[in-house]
């Protein structure tokens, strides 16, 4: 089980915004930050909910080729309006909401690619 996970982007202001748009529909927003002097090193912002930090974004070296993250959606909506507000803040897409069944039959995912060319998903496993 995860705790969390975090990675580098190229330009942490824009990247925050994307995500504070984008996981808005999903419950998900910045609940904790840190600053270089804290942290000896870089900047990040913890995502998450109820105070939980889980995904975290920040300064640093960016590693070689895309990340891949799938946050859980309560519901095939949300999964709609994750993709709906990812795309409005700048994302590009990468696969558009709908039913992936060679992953399983109630597997509705979208994927957008953030402003540093990760691969963002939402899915719900929920059959609706």
């Amino acid at each position: 089980m995860l705790d969390h996970v975090g990675f580098a982007v190229a330009d942490y202001e824009k990247a925050k915004t994307f995500y504070e748009k984008a996981l808005k529909p999903l419950g998900i927003g910045v609940v904790m930050e840190v600053t270089p002097e804290q942290t000896g090193s870089v900047a990040a912002a913890g995502f998450g909910d109820e105070q939980k930090p889980y995904f975290w974004i920040g300064t640093g070296d960016k590693p070689k080729g895309g990340q891949h993250v799938a946050f859980a959606a309560v519901s095939r909506k949300v999964v709609d309006d994750f993709y709906a507000a990812a795309l409005a803040a700048g994302g590009r897409d990468n696969g558009g909401p709908g039913l992936r069944p060679h992953y399983h039959p109630d597997y509705y995912g979208a994927f957008v690619f953030d402003p540093d060319g990760n691969n963002i998903e939402a899915v719900c496993h929920r059959a609706e």
